[in-house]
């Protein structure tokens, strides 16, 4: 442990000591070279995790071959470089000293989680470099706290806003809400509540579970016992297979409609024994996805950018995790406005742009809205769809 925050500190020095004779605007490629792109994942994570990282990796190498194709950004060839932060936010913060010290990276995708997001949010914005970020944090969208960082994945006021069209639509009149002690699921349940009550929907029970333990059913049981019409359910990984274990075992048949961390859960793509599609656990549960993580034989863009990442590798989860795609086709948008990609601060403003964000090739989720009081993508109802599970195939539910 020692040794590493050694290293961390060795490089930090190296980077100041190398950044000090660059002036703020001055990117690592130069007007002429090429725009480089340091891309950090938990390659070497193990489970959903890794899988997760290995698809947002694959959706940005595709995204870079198809930018380059176009002419790059702003005539500058794009290079990527990808380091294994092992998921973890000590190492990923060293991973980008390192690289800012011996080539400042014009920008800096990451692949989650948040922590990772969490700790090197900071140093991006100390060095004024560009940032995307797939694991929102509580003010990585606000350009106030990051101003040069934008959140490629919606957050839960983004999620809820796709809710509430789909409830109503069912004709629910009351919710009990189940949701984890991590920060997203905290913040989800916060801002659920109110939305739902604003919508006419009476909320009779809003339960707090340790994502930690192996059983909800007290949380469950508690809401059981209110009668809801439904189950609002959010969790990530094991937790929603301790939380569907226990809407079986109470024998409670309720629709569940959960958000988009239960439809990036493998579990419930996978049948058993090692997941639970097609069992009567998943009977009444729909989840919150991108329509882009729905298969559409007619939608071409999204076939097209599908092809193009299972040609470079196996798509080990849903396209959830491949909004990092639009990364490329962003800063490309902003650098046709702006005239060219040296300046981080200009691109950034011209990402805030309504053209800006129209002409952008995007395709996992049809339209960005970032604003200048706003990095989040802040998505329409429409962006969202809700679908019952079923295998996936190359990332997309069938």
């Amino acid at each position: 442990m020692m040794q590493r925050f050694v290293t961390a500190a060795m490089a930090a020095a190296s980077a100041a000591a190398l950044l000090a004779g660059c002036g703020s605007g001055e990117t690592g490629g130069g007007a002429d070279g090429p725009y480089r792109v340091l891309m950090t994942a938990g390659l070497s994570t193990q489970g959903a995790l890794a899988g997760n990282a290995a698809t947002s990796v694959l959706s940005v190498r595709a995204s870079v071959a198809q930018v380059n194709r176009a002419g790059g950004v702003a005539g500058r060839k794009v290079e990527l470089t990808v380091v294994d932060d092992e998921g973890n936010p000590t190492t990923a913060l060293t991973k980008i000293r390192q690289a800012i010290a011996a080539q400042r990276p014009d920008a800096v995708v990451n692949a989650g989680p948040s922590t990772v997001a969490a700790a090197t949010l900071p140093v991006l914005k100390q060095y004024k470099i560009l940032s995307f970020n797939i694991a929102p944090t509580e003010d990585s969208a606000n350009p106030a706290v990051n101003p040069l960082n934008f959140d490629m994945t919606g957050n839960p006021e983004d999620y809820i806003r796709g809710f509430i069209p789909h409830l109503k639509e069912k004709g629910y009149r009351s919710a009990g809400i189940v949701h984890g002690s991590t920060a997203t699921g905290v913040t989800f349940a916060e801002q659920m509540e109110p939305a739902l009550k604003a919508a006419g929907i009476t909320v009779v029970g809003n339960q707090e579970y340790d994502s930690a333990a192996l059983d909800m059913t007290p949380q469950l049981q508690a809401l059981q016992s209110k009668n809801p019409d439904v189950l609002v359910m959010d969790g990530y990984g094991a937790p929603v297979g301790h939380l569907l274990k226990g809407v079986e075992k109470l024998g409670w048949n309720v629709p569940i409609v959960a958000n988009n961390s239960v439809s990036a859960t493998g579990l419930i793509s996978t049948p058993p024994p090692t997941g639970v599609l097609g069992t009567p656990q998943v009977r009444n549960l729909v989840t919150q996805v991108y329509r882009s993580t729905v298969h559409d034989p007619a939608d071409r863009a999204v076939n097209e950018v599908v092809a193009a990442m299972a040609a470079l590798g196996k798509i080990e989860s849903t396209l959830i995790m491949a909004t990092n795609y639009d990364v490329l086709p962003l800063i490309a948008a902003a650098a046709a406005k702006v005239g060219h990609a040296g300046d981080p601060q200009a691109l950034a403003k011209a990402l805030e742009d309504p053209q800006v964000q129209a002409s952008a090739k995007v395709v996992i989720i049809r339209r960005y809205n970032f604003r200048p009081d706003s990095h989040g993508p802040n998505l329409a109802a429409d962006d969202l769809a809700f679908v019952a599970p079923s295998p996936l195939k190359n990332g997309q539910f069938q």
